[in-house]
């Protein structure tokens, strides 16, 4: 038995089977990649296969968060890899930073989305905006998993839309009075702090960090998710919040600040879809192998065979789109468009996979006993966080065409 997020007595059971994962590299691109590299992803899988794959099917059935992963995440440096060391990150550089997330979204998009929020959401502002006495007090205690942070942007009523917020504060001498609301928020139930972003008096977006003791601040959780449904995910609520000007961001103003945040968490899912792809092509290969009918595995039938072929050339395709878009991000070069295309990109081809995947595992696609449907839903939650499948093709068109859609 483990307790829940309100302390209430919940069955968790571990798998039957074990975790039989096999990574598929059809390019060799680990040839590609630095022996940190494969060290930091190599103890990540490890983790994961022990750690996350046991138990995970239980927690999304019955919606619960696994709490007690925070502090495990911590300890194999998911938080914040690229970031110094001085500063609570694991002092890698961006290829390090996707391969993590890659193999934490094989356990579950849910495990992932603890850890990049984090990283990228909470930690990266911080580090990134904040003044020097914000990075001493928060980083080292968001690193060591200590602090559970979360970020807030997204509104009920302004989710592609961010700048139509309405989210504001007002100057009171020594602080800003915070109101408004923020929803789907990833960790906001469960969290310490909150990097929160709303209009000044002038109009402008400023960014703050609120503590979860100040008065007027709740955050209530979300229930009745049919995806994502082992991570937590809840509201921000401000009434008459009082926040200090020394918790503002000082370096930072506009909608630049919260977008290059969103910027560095699409760069990890583009690389953590990559994952959920690969253990549903997986899980379905070694089916294929094993179920019998029609007197031999169905893996020797050719309409079997082509989903297969099809699955591991997208998986090969996006691979090697995200080691270029990370060579880009370690020289400083990958743009907001460029990572668009591949957030884009590697969601969709990852829920294709699990689609076929399902078909192959036929109705055993849909238990619990193999990990597809649950890859499945939350791939179309991932689909369209962070981002539309629809955002994210206008942001490629006005790059490529240098026309605004959006106006």
């Amino acid at each position: 038995m483990m307790a829940d997020n309100n302390g209430v007595d919940i069955k968790i059971e571990k798998r039957a089977k074990e975790d039989r994962f096999q990574a598929h590299d059809y390019y060799n691109i680990d040839e590609l990649l630095s022996e940190d590299h494969l060290l930091a992803r190599d103890a990540v899988r490890t983790w994961v296969k022990q750690e996350v794959s046991p138990i995970i099917e239980s927690y999304a059935e019955q919606a619960k968060c696994p709490m007690h992963l925070y502090k495990g995440l911590a300890e194999i440096g998911a938080y914040g890899p690229s970031l110094p060391v001085e500063y609570g990150g694991g002092g890698m550089d961006e290829m390090a930073y996707g391969v993590i997330m890659q193999e934490l979204e094989r356990g579950d998009s849910g495990i992932r989305s603890m850890a990049s929020v984090q990283g990228s959401l909470v930690m990266y502002p911080i580090f990134k905006f904040g003044s020097e006495e914000q990075k001493k007090k928060y980083l080292p205690k968001l690193g060591s998993g200590e602090f559970i942070g979360c970020f807030g942007l997204t509104e009920p009523d302004h989710g592609s839309n961010p700048g139509g917020m309405v989210t504001n504060i007002k100057d009171d001498g020594d602080a800003y009075i915070l109101n408004g609301a923020k929803m789907w928020i990833t960790n906001s139930p469960v969290a310490d702090i909150a990097v929160v972003w709303a209009k000044d008096e002038e109009g402008k977006i400023r960014g703050m960090i609120v503590e979860k003791d100040m008065p007027g601040f709740s955050a209530p959780e979300i229930h009745g998710k049919w995806s994502l449904r082992a991570s937590i995910t809840g509201e921000l609520v401000f009434e008459d919040v009082r926040v200090p000007k020394a918790n503002v961001f000082p370096n930072v103003k506009g909608l630049k600040g919260p977008l290059s945040c969103l910027s560095k968490a699409r760069y990890g899912i583009a690389w953590g879809a990559i994952g959920a792809a690969m253990d549903c092509y997986d899980s379905a290969l070694r089916y294929s192998l094993e179920r019998e009918q029609f007197g031999k595995p169905i893996g020797q039938f050719q309409l079997t065979q082509k989903k297969l072929a099809e699955m591991i050339t997208e998986i090969t395709k996006a691979q090697l789109l995200v080691w270029r878009l990370g060579s880009l991000a370690n020289q400083g070069k990958a743009t907001p468009a460029q990572i668009s295309m591949a957030k884009r990109n590697n969601v969709n081809m990852a829920l294709e996979i699990a689609r076929e995947a399902r078909q192959i595992h036929g109705g055993m696609g849909i238990t619990n006993e193999y990990p597809v449907m649950r890859h499945m839903m939350n791939l179309e939650t991932v689909l369209t966080y962070e981002g539309t499948h629809d955002i994210h093709l206008l942001i490629t068109g006005m790059d490529v065409t240098g026309l605004n859609a959006f106006k």
